[in-house]
């Protein structure tokens, strides 16, 4: 169960990233936008750039692994300075994720996760209000913090392309023409 609300949103996720990206790329080419241009582009002074919203959405695919499931995670020591290593960065998150063992996660969603941040805070809860409330949350706004920049250097993205993995699901005959 913990593995079925984690892992496929995660993967779902960044693989439309993945899709994002590519867009920007070519969408960059065209409009004489460098990649070093989008890859420390951000939002207001104070948010992290671009190649830090990346690594993180992989990041915060990765860290509750750990948490939940007590793997050894593959590192991101920096951020990409281009579209090939944000997409490698991607890549190598879903490589990872499509190797974990769902029963590694566990059923148990009352056990205690524990977990501490470099400010000294401390967290205890459940394992099902740790996905909840903490690891889905944090994944979801890097995420959305990386479409974000994108949108905001004027790549010409929509809710289609951030939710893209749901076209599996679309009833044939009821997409809008045109």
């Amino acid at each position: 169960m913990l593995y079925d609300l984690t892992v496929p949103a995660w993967q779902n996720g960044l693989k439309a990233l993945s899709g994002e990206l590519s867009k920007a790329l070519a969408w960059g080419t065209d409009n004489g936008i460098g990649e070093l241009q989008f890859a420390v582009a951000r939002l207001a002074p104070d948010m992290f750039p671009l190649a830090s919203q990346v690594r993180f959405s992989c990041i915060q695919a990765l860290q509750p692994l750990v948490r939940l499931a007590g793997v050894t995670i593959p590192e991101f020591p920096g951020d990409a300075t281009d579209f090939a290593g944000m997409q490698n960065q991607i890549a190598s998150t879903l490589a990872f994720l499509d190797g974990v063992d769902p029963a590694a996660l566990g059923d148990d969603m009352e056990r205690t996760v524990s977990f501490d941040l470099p400010n000294g805070m401390i967290f205890d809860m459940s394992a099902f209000d740790y996905v909840r409330d903490w690891a889905q949350p944090q994944f979801a706004f890097h995420r959305t913090a990386a479409y974000a920049v994108l949108r905001h250097m004027g790549v010409p993205l929509g809710k289609a392309d951030y939710v893209s993995y749901m076209m599996r699901h679309l009833r044939p005959g009821t997409a809008p023409a045109g």
